[in-house]
């Protein structure tokens, strides 16, 4: 008499672990797979918001730290979403069709916020399904992304406990002018992006201390400038063909405590200004770059010693 009963169909997860959607008979375990078709179906669709996410949020990030933190983050999801995905096929005969299930925070420290407590749920969500499913590969895929989950709320936790001022002195390492100068070497749009970052930092400055003490005339005249020093920059991104950083810069500022604060870091962040400028300028450029660099490192000297005056006023006082 011939054998009714199929093979059984062994296939290995991103893991590792054989996995067999089958039943020791050969044919689908429909009812308990099944009860759980729609639970992984929801964790691709996690895993697919989380990958488009996270990309952004690395884009976002203050430092290379935390930008290569996120993008190996961003890597496990990537290993989870196939691994379901791969399930989810044997389980059903079918390709899914992921969709994003939330959106991205366009502001880096609310998406960090908004990824944590998305990581502690996913974390609580895949021990559930750990919990239901009969298979014992399909367990253990589950309990290992749980553990990775776990782990990423850990590092966004990390990244959430900076105080503002702690911040704030991260983002000295490699972003705006303190990034140009400590840069051991640059290329055009190196200097390009860190040109337009510090130009984006003096206008969140800017922001700041209008809403905190009003429009100080010093400030406002300034701002205006600044501005005029982006649009600069800009027809230079343009022209080259190079991407135009986003702006979010206004995370990295701290408001002064007082108005002479203000000042004093008016004159920090002009003197920094400067000599990121003169340091682009030591390097073979485009003309037109080496004239526009110029004119704002000139810019530059005259708001240093309007921001001394004012700041002179209040040590005189």
């Amino acid at each position: 008499m011939t054998s009714k009963r199929r093979l059984i169909g062994l296939y290995r997860n991103q893991y590792g672990y054989t996995f067999n959607p089958y039943g020791y008979d050969g044919y689908f375990r429909v009812q308990s797979d099944q009860s759980i078709v729609k639970d992984i179906e929801k964790a691709i669709n996690g895993e697919y918001s989380a990958i488009a996410c996270y990309n952004k949020l690395a884009d976002l990030a203050p430092t290379q730290q935390a930008r290569q933190q996120i993008y190996e983050i961003r890597q496990d999801e990537i290993r989870h979403y196939e691994a379901f995905t791969n399930i989810y096929k044997q389980l059903t005969g079918k390709q899914p069709s992921p969709k994003i299930d939330a959106p991205c925070s366009e502001q880096y420290r609310e998406g960090i916020d908004a990824a944590f407590i998305d990581e502690q749920k996913t974390t609580d969500f895949y021990h559930e399904i750990e919990r239901k499913a009969q298979d014992l590969s399909i367990k253990e895929t589950f309990r290992q992304a749980a553990a990775d989950e776990q782990n990423h709320a850990v590092w966004f936790l990390y990244f959430l406990s900076f105080p503002k001022k702690d911040r704030a002195q991260i983002r000295q390492q490699d972003y705006g002018a303190t990034g140009a100068l400590n840069a051991s070497s640059l290329t055009f749009q190196d200097m390009l992006t860190y040109a337009i970052q510090d130009e984006y930092l003096a206008q969140a400055r800017y922001d700041a201390i209008r809403r905190e003490f009003g429009d100080i005339q010093t400030f406002v005249r300034i701002q205006e400038a600044e501005k005029r020093h982006i649009t600069a920059l800009n027809t230079l991104f343009t022209r080259y063909q190079f991407p135009i950083p986003s702006d979010n810069a206004s995370q990295y500022v701290i408001t002064p405590d007082s108005v002479k604060a203000a000042y004093a870091a008016g004159v920090q962040g002009e003197i920094e200004n400067i000599s990121m400028y003169e340091k682009f300028l030591l390097y073979e450029l485009p003309e037109d770059a080496r004239t526009v660099f110029t004119q704002l490192r000139n810019a530059s000297l005259n708001h240093l010693a309007a921001f001394r005056r004012g700041l002179a006023r209040f040590e005189d006082s």
